[in-house]
Order: structure tokens, then C-alpha cells, then sequence
């Protein structure tokens, strides 16, 4: 059996790297580290997170195994999301990560900032 090679085009550990590199699932498994929590209150705690978007990134989370959506019988339906054991694996490998970006945030700016001043023509997207 091969071993997984995430720089072939055709590896299937590319989905997952897909789904790990995207902010809403980063962000959405950093909020459900802290405990199960409903869609709405997901969307109010994620600024900028769309109705939409935040609906795609649960499905996506929940096809992946990595999130349970529980629905409780009430007026309107109540529904709840939390993190499976799997998700939990991920959540605690995103920690470190979520924190470095807390941490790092200031020289990250201070490096776009000296970079822009001495390229300042240059396309930033690039």
C-alpha cells in the first residue's frame, strides 16, 4: 500500500487539508472546542460569517465526521451542533495554530506593512 502523498494532485488527504485550511471551519471548531452550540449563535459569535456560508462549513463539517447537528423537537426546531471524537482530535490540532495567529498577529502586519513601503506599486493579491 502506498503511503498518502499530499503533493500528488490526486491524493485524497487534499480534501481534508481543503477543509482544515478554511477560516469558518477553523473558526467554527475553535467555538465548538467550548461546547455544543446552536446555529445561531454560531452565526452571531463568527463576525462576517454568512447564513450560507455557516450552513455549508456544518454540512461540510458533519459529511466529514467531524461534527454531530441534533435537532430537538421544539417551536420552531431547535438545532445543535457539537463535535464528534474525531472533531475533537481536530479542534485540539488547531489550537496551536489558532493561538500562534493570536500571538503573531502584530509581526504578521508589521512585515505586510514594511513589504507594502518598499514595494508600494506592487499588486498585494499577488
Amino acid at each position: 500500500m502506498l503511503l498518502p502523498n499530499p503533493y500528488s494532485a490526486d491524493c485524497p488527504t487534499r480534501q481534508v487539508l481543503d477543509r482544515i485550511a478554511d477560516k469558518w471551519t477553523v473558526l467554527v471548531l475553535g467555538l465548538l472546542e467550548a461546547g455544543p452550540r446552536r446555529f445561531n449563535r454560531l452565526r452571531r459569535e463568527v463576525e462576517g460569517l454568512s447564513q450560507k456560508m455557516l450552513a455549508q462549513t456544518l454540512r461540510g463539517l458533519e459529511r466529514d465526521g467531524l461534527v454531530t447537528r441534533t435537532a430537538f423537537a421544539t417551536v420552531p426546531v431547535t438545532v445543535e451542533y457539537a463535535l464528534t471524537p474525531l472533531g475533537r482530535t481536530l479542534a485540539a490540532a488547531l489550537r496551536p495554530l489558532i493561538d500562534w495567529a493570536e500571538a503573531r498577529f502584530g509581526e504578521v502586519a508589521a512585515a505586510q506593512r514594511a513589504y507594502d513601503a518598499r514595494d508600494p506599486g506592487r499588486d498585494q493579491a499577488a
